[in-house]
């Protein structure tokens, strides 16, 4: 089995996918989808170089922040996806992104403009409520507009938004919020005197307007045909059921593992700046600074070299290489996650973090490119919602509370923040290499048979 049956288990001939070419307008969709993905994880995730003076200012335990971090963000988020994707099968997967971007930049603006906990929880809502219409669509318009020969690439450097606006939030985040801070914070018309963290928000919620304008460039691919479908309708819920059903060993093992892997993800990304600042006493910027660099660098590397070795493992006969990253990755994140919270100083938790953002920055686009390899085209959006459902609860919504859970109510200290973190990969680590082995065989047969059944 080679990357030709792999592909003609999308659409039919090999050949003919093989010699594709990929239309310019692909390119410019997927820069433009990139940035936008960048923005959304800045807008997402900038609150976790706020910790500090959000507590203070608000008055707020750890727990209570994670709520807001994540919980309040993931609600309708998680919630949402589904129908969203549902939507995307069928109409204009442009307009859904459109108008998903600006609302939620709208919405990131209004987090700044909070004076209590439930004004600033209701705008996390929404930056949910938008984020949620991104992905899915997404998703689906690269695969129409990438011959799936480029796909598996195509999804790794989408994936960089995850790396690049994950870092991007702490440098940006940490250098507006240290310029405001000089400068005692801002005045805006009709609000009067706003915080720096307020102003830190207006700051990175405001550029989504632009992204808005360049998505009027881009045109609504039309859909790739099935093999074995004459028409361009979406399929119905009970049909995408009946299919998970039937590979239900394949979608529990990639989705599940996936979602464990998040949980790492999501709970480092929240919590790891402020680690440095509890533990080592590293100032604010300065820690931003540090961790944004290496999910920047060590991230996106791991994002583009891990997803880029997918193809040539397929080529070699290793068909369900898109899967079994999952189980690598799983098993080489162990030891580094582990040890760095628990370094003796700042110098070698930075190392091993690099070596951790690496691994959990190359599953996704691997994870993606296994869901799209054993999925009907018709049915694409709303498996990819799901797996980013099982994702988002158990990362995003559930990764920063568990570990704030853990240093409230298990170590009762700010300063066992540490311990939290380190106790994260001795549970997931194992769980997610267990669920992506048990796929590896059935995931193996559907791909040598094709997506069609």
């Amino acid at each position: 089995m080679n990357e030709t049956s792999v592909t003609r288990a999308a659409q039919g001939s090999p050949k003919a996918h093989e010699l594709e070419k990929t239309p310019p307008q692909a390119y410019y969709a997927l820069g433009v989808l990139l940035a936008a993905y960048i923005l959304s994880f800045i807008d997402r995730n900038v609150m976790a170089v706020l910790i500090g003076p959000i507590r203070q200012d608000l008055d707020i335990s750890d727990f209570q922040y994670s709520l807001l971090h994540g919980f309040a963000f993931s609600m309708f988020y998680i919630v949402l996806g589904i129908p969203i994707a549902r939507l995307a099968d069928h109409g204009n997967r442009k307009w859904i992104v459109t108008v998903g971007i600006f609302f939620w930049s709208i919405m990131c603006c209004l987090c700044g403009m909070a004076r209590t906990v439930a004004m600033l929880f209701v705008a996390r809502i929404g930056v949910g409520v938008g984020e949620a219409a991104l992905s899915p669509p997404a998703f689906s318009m690269l695969a129409d507009l990438f011959p799936p020969a480029k796909q598996a690439r195509a999804f790794a450097i989408y994936s960089l938004g995850v790396t690049l606006g994950g870092g991007l939030s702490a440098i940006v985040g940490g250098f507006v919020y240290q310029h405001f801070s000089t400068s005692g914070g801002a005045v805006l018309p009709l609000l009067g005197h706003v915080n720096a963290w307020q102003m830190t928000f207006v700051a990175v919620g405001a550029p989504g307007l632009i992204i808005v304008l360049l998505l009027a460039f881009i045109r609504e691919p039309a859909r790739r045909m099935d093999r074995d479908i004459a028409t361009d309708t979406g399929s119905s819920l009970a049909e995408t059921w009946r299919y998970l059903k039937l590979h239900k060993r394949i979608y529990t093992g990639v989705i599940g593992a996936n979602a464990m892997l998040t949980v790492m993800t999501y709970g480092m990304l929240a919590w790891y700046i402020e680690f440095l600042i509890r533990t080592y006493g590293v100032e604010r910027a300065d820690a931003g600074m540090q961790f944004g660099l290496i999910i920047i660098i060590a991230g996106s590397l791991g994002a583009l070299v891990i997803g880029w070795l997918v193809q040539p493992m397929v080529q070699r006969g290793t068909v369900d290489a898109p899967a079994r990253m999952l189980l690598i990755v799983a098993a080489l994140v162990f030891l580094p996650a582990v040890l760095g919270p628990l370094s003796p100083n700042p110098t070698l938790a930075v190392v091993l973090a690099c070596a951790v953002m690496f691994l959990l920055s190359g599953f996704y686009g691997p994870g993606v490119t296994a869901l799209q390899m054993i999925t009907p085209n018709r049915m694409k959006a709303q498996v990819s919602a799901l797996s980013l459902f099982f994702a988002n609860l158990f990362g995003l919504a559930l990764g920063p509370t568990i570990v704030a859970s853990l240093t409230d109510f298990v170590f009762g200290d700010d300063a066992a923040l540490r311990y939290s973190l380190a106790v994260l990969p001795l549970v997931l680590c194992p769980a997610a290499a267990l669920l992506a082995w048990q796929a590896l065989k059935p995931y193996r047969a559907l791909v040598s048979r094709g997506p069609d059944t």
